[in-house]
């Protein structure tokens, strides 16, 4: 995990890659002339050795990806680069992460320079997708919420490991993952034991596991009701980092 002077320091790296480049007229740049921007983020903020470990131009089945970031022969992740006078949209998406598929590479990051977002590849049939975030590095309000998880992509975390900690965690603790973790034999049992010595009443297994069903599936549409409401309103407090039950989930073909 990220120590409070690694979280200080890519703040600011982050504040001076957009002094330096983003409050400029970028509109007028084109996807070329957006990579220099790119290289920046790679490799002064990101902290990636140029040429070593930040590949450009990398050839996957007669397509070529904008960069593959490798760290000791080990893809880490795909990027993908659009100008930044365009603004990201499915079509780019699906070009990022069919690269990422098609090498078999476990992340994708989308981005114009501007705005940056973070997918991870599920290698089932058919391929899923998770959108694990999104962030405008031109509004100085936000970097401070992105760069506590930007920080995964970054040299240090990557080396450490934290990146598949961080998609371990968002995943653990979703609300489908935590409903089947309770929803077994083993919790039944353990809640007859209690409720038999709360109330003196036996009850089978069968009923504590309908019970728990329903109490699931109302928690369940009670999050739904709020994740419904929160996009309604303006955002008063900083984001904590998503679980899974705050990412979107795609599916791609991939040929």
């Amino acid at each position: 995990m990220a120590t409070e002077l690694q979280l200080k320091s890519l703040i600011q790296n982050l504040k001076d890659y957009r002094h330096r480049y983003l409050l400029k007229d970028t509109s007028t740049l084109d996807e070329s002339a957006t990579r220099i921007l790119v290289n920046h983020l790679l490799t002064n903020v990101f902290g990636y050795e140029e040429l070593e470990e930040v590949k450009t131009e990398y050839e996957i089945k007669g397509s070529y990806a904008d960069y593959v970031v490798q760290l000791k022969r080990n893809k880490c992740f795909v990027v993908e680069v659009k100008s930044i006078g365009i603004n990201l949209n499915e079509g780019h998406i699906r070009q990022t992460i069919g690269y990422a598929a098609n090498e078999g590479i476990d992340w994708a990051v989308l981005t114009n320079g501007r705005q940056i977002e973070l997918y991870r590849i599920i290698f089932k049939k058919p391929i899923n997708t998770v959108k694990l975030f999104s962030f405008q590095l031109d509004d100085i309000k936000q970097i401070p919420i992105a760069a506590k998880q930007l920080v995964y992509l970054t040299k240090h975390s990557i080396l450490k490991g934290e990146l598949e900690q961080y998609w371990k965690k968002s995943t653990a603790l979703s609300p489908e993952s935590l409903a089947k973790a309770l929803y077994s034999e083993d919790i039944a049992k353990l809640l007859r034991k209690t409720l038999k010595q709360d109330t003196g009443i036996s009850f089978s297994s069968e009923e504590i596991l309908i019970a728990l069903q329903l109490v699931i599936l109302e928690k369940q549409d009670m999050l739904l009701k709020v994740k419904s409401n929160n996009k309604h309103s303006s955002p008063t407090k900083e984001k904590s980092p998503p679980t899974a039950e705050d990412v979107e989930y795609i599916h791609v073909n991939v040929t």
